[in-house]
C-alpha cells in the first residue's frame, strides 16, 4: 500500500508536528517499539490532510503541549501516507476506540488508556482541543512541559490547508 498524497503536499502538515517534539514513525516495527515495551507515556497522533486536522488537531496538540505536565514520547504516523503503520497504531488502540483521523492515542507503559477519536475533534478549535488533551496529560503524565520553549511556540505557524487534490466546484 503506497502513498495516497504526493509527499510535497504533506510535508508543511508533517512539519507542523514535529517542530514540537512529534517523532514520526514509518513502518509497523517502529510503531511497536515506539508503543508496545515503553514505560511511561507515548502520545501518538494519527496526522491527516483533513480540515480539522489542519484547523483543530494540530494546532490544538501543539498548544496542548506548552501544558505543565506533557507525555514522555511523542509520535506520529500519517493516514494515507505511512499507511501500514497508521494500521498498526489502530490494532494498538482498536479495544479503545474505532480507527478515525485524525485521532489522538495516549499510550501508559505500552498500553492504551485515551483516545481522542475524530468526532472528539470535529467542530472544537484548537483552545478546546489543548484543554481536553490537558486534562488528559494531568491524568496519566508526568514528565514537565513544555514540549519547546514558548518564545520558539510563539512563532510557529499552522497550516491552514487541506491535502486533498479532488478539484473544487465552482
Amino acid at each position: 500500500m503506497g502513498p495516497m498524497y504526493p509527499s510535497e503536499a504533506v510535508k508543511p502538515m508533517r512539519e507542523e508536528l514535529t517542530a514540537v517534539g512529534f517523532e514520526e514513525l514509518m513502518t509497523p516495527e517502529e510503531v511497536d517499539r515506539a508503543v508496545r515495551p515503553s514505560k511511561g507515556t507515548t502520545l501518538c497522533f494519527i496526522n491527516s490532510v483533513c480540515g480539522c486536522a489542519a484547523g483543530s488537531a494540530r494546532p490544538g496538540v501543539g498548544l496542548a503541549l506548552q501544558h505543565k505536565v506533557i507525555p514522555d514520547r511523542l509520535v506520529t504516523v500519517f493516514a494515507g501516507m505511512e499507511r501500514e503503520a497508521v494500521e498498526r497504531v489502530r490494532q494498538l488502540h482498536a479495544s479503545a476506540a474505532p480507527p478515525s483521523s485524525p485521532s489522538i492515542a495516549l499510550f501508559k507503559d505500552g498500553e492504551i488508556v485515551r483516545v481522542v477519536e475524530r468526532h472528539e475533534i470535529e467542530g472544537r478549535g484548537p483552545q478546546e482541543i489543548a484543554q481536553l488533551l490537558a486534562k488528559i496529560f494531568d491524568q496519566h503524565c508526568a514528565r514537565p512541559g513544555p514540549s519547546i520553549p514558548p518564545e520558539q511556540f510563539a512563532k510557529l505557524a499552522h497550516v491552514k490547508m487541506c491535502g486533498s487534490s479532488i478539484p473544487r466546484l465552482a
